[in-house]
């Protein structure tokens, strides 16, 4: 089953504590069924002393997001998804607000 949000998207979240976050996925999970919103559900995680960090330390970093918790950011607000076959076979991600295509970040590549 196709998503409708890939890697590199500007997404808003549209439920859970970090509700109206808009940010930029920066990995799907394995799985396809969670996705990780930049500046969006932040959690925090306390390392232990090593050698290498004497003190410890404190980071804070994003955590995974259910994909049916996004949606795809157009004009600033969220909208929903179609897929449109092209004469050429091809299938592309129109945006259902504005009728706009939405795009990938170069580079980026569908797993295997």
């Amino acid at each position: 089953m196709p998503r409708h949000v890939r890697k590199g998207d500007t997404v808003i979240v549209t439920k859970g504590s970090s509700k109206g976050v808009v940010g930029e996925i920066l990995r799907v999970e394995e799985d396809g069924e969670r996705v990780v919103v930049k500046g969006a559900n932040i959690r925090t995680k306390h390392l232990k002393r090593t050698q290498t960090r004497p003190q410890g330390t404190i980071v804070k970093e994003e955590g995974p997001i259910h994909v049916s918790n996004v949606s795809p950011v157009v004009d600033g607000k969220p909208s929903r998804v179609r897929f449109v076959s092209k004469p050429d076979g091809s299938k592309s991600r129109i945006a259902a607000r504005g009728g706009k295509e939405l795009h990938q970040l170069r580079g980026a590549t569908k797993k295997k």
